[in-house]
């Protein structure tokens, strides 16, 4: 009886290995093409602006600053509000209910189609907002113009969130990777002919946006209707997608909570680099770091949208080990590249600053703040992944209470302190965000070690199985 001990101590360890390895791949599988895939969507939004700075500099300046308005007070919020179907088709396709996936979906377009009508009204009043601020008037005018031509990319652009999550929770991920891809290829000459061969200028730049946008969905919108892996999941619209609405708005808006804080709040750090003294340079500094974070936050996210899919797949299945395990397997890949991400960008500090001006101060500014880059990736990262996380087990109320302390009683308050009080400038402004970003991480990696994942599993199914009890009584 004891020799045999050793036996099956050994195959236990390879049937562990064999789960661990297996997650590992669930999760390279689902992360790495949404690099691509998020990717591609973000520079469908940026790269117009590297052409409209060949046009002119009141033409680049305006649809900055309109892009930028527009990302804080439109995309971001429709960008949070889908991850609610994260947790709700992400856990109705776990528990085999594939008609809900379907019926969520619907209620999401539904009810994101109702939040782009203030957002368009907001819109119409870029203009007496940025001069309300304190905007030149020139460029006001201007930005005002852009922001009222990008309406129209609002609805495709709330369709294509919304279809992206539907295929997300099923791990359908590759169609989303050359969708993308050739929505980007369409418009990089499509935006192209537009502002230099029509002399459209910010007009088509505005235009090729939409197209695309609506491009993307088009391609999607048809792999969904003709593909079989998503026969089980499409349901015909009927009254059944109006009583989604509310379940639907109470995981939706403490998403949109969650992104907007945060987004919120570096946007903020930049702003108030213009009342530092040399506020030029010290905002184009900090501008150069938002946009390193910013380009690498799509890495992270992808780990987070795997994070989200395979926790809800497993606990809406009622596998609370499995949610564990696949917990474990994002954290140990994404911290992987978290490192490298940062070791990377500080042997390179020297030449950062190189890729966006020629300007020897602002690039030995840049280089300065590398150490503070590297430790607000690390921490940055950490909370995106365990962000996902909660997503994926429903638990975006926390993750909005979380970011709303970490940020704004923590964050931007020593952001303050050290900026301005300290004379310590843009290096004081950019550790608060720092000191937020590692308040939130420490309170998220808290609630996720000390989640019941059975607790989960059993409101998850709990709440699928209830809503499809209401939704077979509206049928009858």
């Amino acid at each position: 009886m004891e020799a045999e001990l050793p036996l099956l101590t050994e195959s236990n360890r390879k049937a562990e290995w064999g789960t661990i390895s297996g997650e590992l791949n669930r999760v390279n599988f689902i992360a790495l093409p949404m690099i691509v895939v998020t990717i591609s969507q973000y520079l469908l939004r940026v790269s117009p602006m590297f052409m409209l700075g060949h046009v002119s500099s009141l033409a680049l300046s305006s649809a900055s600053i309109a892009t930028s308005l527009c990302n804080v007070t439109g995309y971001s919020a429709l960008f949070g509000m889908s991850s609610a179907l994260e947790t709700l088709c992400g856990q109705a396709y776990g528990a085999k209910q594939y008609r809900r996936v379907g019926t969520f979906t619907y209620g999401a377009i539904l009810c994101l189609f109702l939040v782009c009508i203030p957002i368009s009204v907001l819109w119409i009043y870029t203009e007496e907002l940025l001069l309300l601020v304190g905007q030149d008037p020139l460029i006001s005018a201007e930005a005002g113009k852009f922001a009222i031509l990008l309406i129209p990319t609002l609805f495709p652009y709330a369709i294509l969130q919304s279809v992206v999550r539907y295929l997300q929770t099923q791990s359908l991920v590759l169609p989303m990777l050359w969708s993308s891809l050739a929505s980007l290829f369409l418009q990089l000459p499509l935006c192209w002919s537009f502002v230099f061969k029509l002399n459209l200028g910010s007009v088509g730049a505005a235009l090729s946006i939409g197209i695309s946008y609506w491009f993307n969905v088009i391609l999607l919108l048809l792999y969904v209707k003709y593909s079989a892996d998503c026969q089980k999941t499409i349901a015909p619209f009927s009254r059944e997608v109006f009583t989604t609405v509310k379940e639907f708005f109470q995981f939706a808006l403490p998403s949109a909570v969650m992104v907007c804080l945060e987004w919120w709040s570096f946007e903020l750090v930049v702003l108030l680099a213009g009342l530092l003294p040399n506020p030029q340079q010290e905002t184009s500094v900090l501008s150069i770091c938002l946009t390193i974070t910013s380009l690498h936050y799509h890495f992270p996210y992808s780990f987070s949208a795997a994070a989200s899919t395979l926790v809800s797949n497993e606990l809406g299945a009622g596998k609370p080990e499995a949610a564990r395990v696949a917990v474990c397997a994002v954290l140990v890949l994404s911290t992987g590249e978290f490192l490298i991400a940062a070791i990377t960008i500080y042997i390179l500090r020297g030449l950062l600053g190189y890729a966006f001006s020629n300007e020897k101060d602002i690039i030995d500014r840049v280089k300065q703040m590398a150490p503070y880059l590297c430790v607000s990736i690390l921490m940055d990262s950490s909370q995106t992944v365990l962000s996902g996380v909660a997503r994926g087990s429903g638990m975006q109320h926390v993750g909005a209470y979380i970011n709303l302390g970490a940020y704004y009683l923590v964050g931007i308050p020593v952001s303050l302190v050290l900026g301005f009080v300290c004379h310590l400038k843009g290096e004081g402004l950019w550790i608060g965000l720092v000191a937020g970003a590692m308040v939130q991480t420490v309170l998220l990696s808290m609630i996720t070690c000390l989640t019941s994942w059975e607790k989960q599993a059993g409101e998850a199914r709990e709440r699928i199985f209830a809503g499809d009890s209401v939704a077979e009584t509206e049928r009858q």
